[in-house]
């Protein structure tokens, strides 16, 4: 192809490339703003665990602005931006990880989906019955997660503690490949490099050294989406099955069954959009379905009751948000919470049917927002949840950006 003039039509940069045509001031200037902070986190959080790793990471990113300053990158060579991604590997999940893995500290999450892959495998089950929970008063004897979460934890139940069986590792390894796959799917380019680069930023990395049971399933929401970008049978189908392996490792996924049903039921017709809907719900069906026919008593406790603060121990998940400040001050403002929530998912749901979205930018901004609703007023709650909004959001922006550049050209005149 030959531009204007008869040169050669040069594309522009594209993926990874792209991040060395920015000016390195701006790339150092995020770096700088994550390392304030993890410095911010390092001196003002009162767990340990936390400024562990605030103290690591912040060294890191500070390290990585410095690198990205120093090195001169040539045209098209992304040596100096490697090198900086480098040392966040190491610093904000390599090192801080590792300790944490080392000397068996984590928060309770983490054992908690251990100790649910043990109980798996000895009674054929992730939950501690009713009965017991009934005379309990610690609440990491409580699992609210969906039973797919325990399978995480089997490396560990098996083989014992280890670096390579912690929970947290293979937290870490699904959300790099499934993100990956995801941005690929929708257009963009680098993928590998672009989920390692969010897998280090503080959104996914914060989460993932201390917990880690969001991780995963944000990257599962994402393909799913991705799936969704080209009208078809088979991707509706394959997002069927993205979104149900996510919607069964936590609850937290169920708004994007609905927000997913919606953007196919308006662009591709109601088959397509029941299609994905079966497909969804068939792959719940096999993995919740047979604890809830045999178990249903201990599954509504721990995954239902326990979260929305109605068992009789209390979450330890208590970020001071507008659903748990109002919860905390009684029955009345805990009944007025639970009120809002329904109240906010009824209108979302409301908005679906009213002004469906008709893409997936839109149903990507629309899950978002109904997100950020369940967590700011979910009684039971923790900042870290926001992962989930700023990772579909990171994506969406990602997979835009590597759409657009891949059919644009720059014509290079002949001089």
């Amino acid at each position: 192809m030959t531009g204007a003039g008869g040169g050669e039509a040069a594309t522009a940069p594209t993926g990874w490339q792209s991040v060395v045509t920015m000016p390195r001031i701006w790339l150092a200037a995020g770096l700088a703003g994550c390392a304030l902070f993890g410095g911010g986190v390092a001196l003002f959080s009162g767990d340990p665990l936390h400024r562990l790793w605030g103290t690591s990471a912040g060294i890191a990113y500070a390290l990585a602005a410095i690198a990205v300053l120093a090195w001169r990158n040539r045209d098209r060579d992304t040596t100096g931006i490697d090198v900086a991604l480098a040392i966040l590997v190491g610093g904000s999940i390599l090192v801080p990880l590792l300790w944490m893995v080392w000397t068996g500290h984590g928060e309770p999450e983490v054992g908690v989906v251990a100790n649910s892959a043990t109980t798996l495998i000895k009674h054929g089950t992730p939950y501690k019955s009713a009965k017991i929970l009934a005379t309990t008063t610690d609440p990491n004897l409580y699992n609210p997660y969906l039973p797919l979460m325990a399978a995480f934890g089997v490396p560990q139940a098996l083989l014992g503690h280890g670096p390579l069986t912690d929970p947290r590792v293979w937290f870490g390894i699904v959300f790099l490949v499934v993100f990956a796959c995801a941005l690929r799917v929708a257009g963009a380019k680098d993928c590998v490099r672009w989920a390692l680069l969010l897998t280090v930023s503080p959104i996914i990395a914060f989460e993932l050294c201390v917990g880690g049971t969001d991780v995963p399933m944000v990257a599962f929401m994402c393909l799913g989406f991705a799936l969704l970008w080209r009208p078809g049978r088979s991707n509706a189908v394959a997002a069927g099955l993205a979104l149900g392996i996510a919607s069964s490792m936590k609850a937290t996924a169920w708004p994007a069954l609905a927000v997913a049903f919606a953007l196919l039921y308006v662009r591709d017709g109601k088959r397509e959009a029941w299609r994905f809907t079966a497909w969804s719900l068939a792959v719940v069906a096999v993995i919740v379905g047979p604890f809830a026919v045999l178990r249903f008593g201990a599954l509504v406790k721990n995954t239902i009751l326990f979260p929305l603060g109605l068992a009789s121990v209390k979450s330890q998940a208590a970020s001071p948000l507008l659903g748990h400040v109002l919860a905390q001050t009684g029955t009345l403002g805990h009944t007025i919470v639970v009120i809002l929530l329904i109240g906010s998912a009824v209108a979302i749901g409301v908005s679906l049917l009213v002004s469906p979205p008709r893409d997936v930018p839109a149903a990507t901004w629309r899950l978002v927002i109904a997100l950020a609703a369940m967590f700011v007023l979910a009684p039971s709650t923790r900042f870290g949840y926001f992962i989930y909004p700023a990772a579909l959001v990171m994506w969406l922006l990602l997979s835009q950006a590597g759409r657009k550049s891949a059919g644009r050209v720059h014509v290079q005149p002949v001089a």
